[in-house]
């Protein structure tokens, strides 16, 4: 079974036509800093691995092309809208806070610009991932499909858990058991225990919309999410990698390449 990684939220290119509030320095914190870093071995694996160069902050590509909420645009939309909880929370498909009191715009953006943005950014990311995905599993009959991100050590007003709450290691998410087999996912939270890791599993984070719509288990492709707590890595406030950044790409190196041979000598089933 071949196995695909991928990173959505590590782009650190700031197109020239965001026209954000704020600086650039307090824009990154908003991304998964540097997980395509962390992931840059996964190849030697076997393994496939597709990351985002646009950063979350001016389109998710993780999000519904539909999930705005109207009170960001100043103009008509041009098709019918359909916010879910993460624009309600603002941090939509195209977000409107960093983190609670970092307002990203002083200004409403217009239709046209939220369109750009999802056919030059969102769309063909999210066509080279549906691809890829169906490509695999239509030459070996399954594909596993893990995708990488980082979580803020503290939860926030904007994040499940709520402001406060420190959160584990490593959180897998396989939307309550439909995205991923239990064994796959088993066989990921062992190798990550073998390493030292603290590891809950869908707390607070069970899977982005992403892995709702192209999770098939019965049709061969499983999905599952691994959060990484930047307190591992990363200097959270500073956006800069940490002591800590070099153990943890080789933990990942390390474990990628152990689910490969696992999954090569005798695929969970």
């Amino acid at each position: 079974m071949p196995i695909l990684h991928d990173s959505p939220h590590s782009g650190r290119i700031y197109p020239d036509d965001f026209n954000s509030a704020l600086p650039v320095e307090l824009l990154r914190r908003a991304e998964d800093a540097y997980v395509d870093q962390l992931l840059e071995d996964v190849p030697d694996s076997g393994a496939t691995l597709l990351h985002a160069h646009f950063p979350r902050a001016y389109i998710d590509a993780n999000r519904s092309s539909l999930d705005i909420h109207p009170r960001i645009l100043a103009d008509r939309p041009g098709e019918m809208l359909a916010p879910g909880e993460k624009s309600v929370l603002r941090i939509g498909l195209i977000r409107e806070i960093v983190t609670p009191g970092l307002e990203i715009y002083d200004r409403k953006l217009a239709w046209s610009e939220v369109e750009s943005r999802i056919e030059r950014c969102w769309r063909p990311y999210r066509t080279a991932l549906t691809n890829e995905l169906h490509r695999l599993r239509d030459r070996h009959g399954r594909v596993l499909h893990i995708q990488w991100h980082s979580m803020k050590s503290v939860g926030n007003a904007a994040t499940p858990d709520g402001p406060g709450n420190r959160r584990p290691d490593m959180v897998l998410g396989d939307r309550h058991g439909r995205s991923c087999s239990p064994a796959v996912r088993d066989l990921v939270d062992e190798l990550l225990r073998q390493r030292g890791y603290r590891v809950a599993l869908n707390d607070p984070y069970a899977g982005g919309a992403v892995l709702g719509e192209l999770a098939d288990v019965e049709g061969g492709i499983e999905c599952l999410q691994v959060e990484i707590n930047r307190a591992l890595y990363l200097d959270e406030i500073r956006v800069e990698k940490t002591a800590g950044f070099a153990e943890l790409k080789a933990h990942i190196s390390s474990l990628t390449n152990a689910l490969a041979e696992e999954i090569k000598r005798n695929r969970p089933s």
